[in-house]
């Protein structure tokens, strides 16, 4: 493995903002597919007070609730509010959390009409209690298992008759049961046949085989790790190993373009033999959730598009900046990002 890597930084210049401006508008015309895991965010919030008599337990009084789209949902919902079409392809089951999920997709302007049912499994649902900012209990409705032959014939079916309407896919991966090897490796070649991007967003607990012959990679620094075989003290050790890293992926996954998200480090882009580094834009962290639903959404849109790979991580960082100073899993907000860019 080569261990000279010639590296670019990139910066937010003045060149670079006029360029990124000036395309913004050309993301309204293109329309972009996701497929994954979808899910339920709720968040109970209110005030502990008191110890319940019944148990050495706290009672906490109600406030309000909230109800918020999540995993892919969320990656939807960024696509939107970034003023283009989506359509999202998954799986929910017959039940309470798929009737939640509807009017939070009208709301969003994400069509429900290629979701598919699965009587076998529940429709996804992560419902927090929390006092103030302090979360109390976390509960989970969700079943991580592989589609059934049958239910996965049905997702492909889908997914075929529809792919050709949209400029680009989103493979977005929590190992909750959508994608097993066969699926993902048939919707990667479905797409390269009809020359749609397509841009995966791993997780780490899937094998690197499942993401072959992508157009573009995006994991998150942990999962680049896992996925390439190595582990955490050849990074405490070296660094600069991030380097090794991305370009094993690239070679395994015959894949040109690998971003891997950093944090506060920013993004490092591999780009057949170039390597860049693209900086952090958050000024305020106060809740990572969703941050890379928007990177991933931004860089996928921004590319079908026509941004050079730099301006589309330029503008993902901007974007991933904005949501992690909210709290929750939120979309990116359109006019903040333009004013942040502008000033």
């Amino acid at each position: 493995m080569k261990t000279n890597f010639n590296i670019e930084k990139i910066e937010l210049d003045n060149t670079r903002k006029t360029q990124i401006l000036k395309k913004i508008p050309l993301m309204a015309d293109k329309k972009v597919l996701v497929v994954g895991d979808v899910g339920l965010d709720e968040y109970i919030i209110g005030a502990v007070k008191r110890i319940s008599p019944e148990a050495p337990v706290p009672v906490m009084d109600v406030e309000s609730e909230e109800k918020r789209l999540g995993l892919s949902a969320n990656v939807a919902q960024n696509i939107t509010a970034l003023g283009a079409e989506v359509g999202i392809l998954s799986v929910v089951g017959n039940d309470f959390g798929a009737d939640l999920l509807k009017p939070l997709f009208k709301e969003a302007k994400i069509p429900w009409d290629l979701m598919q049912v699965d009587d076998s499994r529940p429709t996804t649902r992560k419902s927090r209690v929390m006092a103030g900012p302090h979360h109390i209990v976390r509960i989970d409705y969700e079943l991580k298992k592989y589609l059934s032959e049958t239910v996965s014939a049905r997702v492909f079916k889908a997914y075929s008759e529809c792919l050709a309407q949209y400029d680009g896919v989103i493979l977005q991966d929590y190992a909750k049961g959508i994608f097993d090897e066969n699926l993902i490796q048939k919707m990667i070649d479905e797409a390269n046949r009809v020359k749609v991007p397509v841009f995966v967003d791993p997780h780490r607990t899937q094998p690197l085989s499942f993401y072959r012959g992508a157009s573009l990679f995006k994991p998150n620094y942990d999962e680049s790790l896992v996925l390439a075989g190595f582990n955490f003290e050849d990074l405490r050790e070296n660094p600069n190993k991030v380097y090794e890293i991305g370009k094993t992926l690239q070679n395994r996954l015959n894949t040109k373009d690998i971003v891997i998200t950093r944090g506060k480090e920013g993004m490092t882009i591999f780009s057949g033999e170039r390597i860049t580094e693209v900086p952090t834009f958050a000024k305020r962290v106060f809740d990572v959730t969703g941050a890379g639903d928007t990177v991933i959404a931004t860089i996928a849109l921004s590319q079908v598009a026509g941004f050079s790979l730099n301006e589309s991580c330029l503008l993902a960082n901007v974007a991933a900046g904005n949501v992690v100073s909210k709290v929750g899993c939120v979309p990116c907000d359109l006019k903040e990002m333009i004013e942040f860019i502008s000033h």
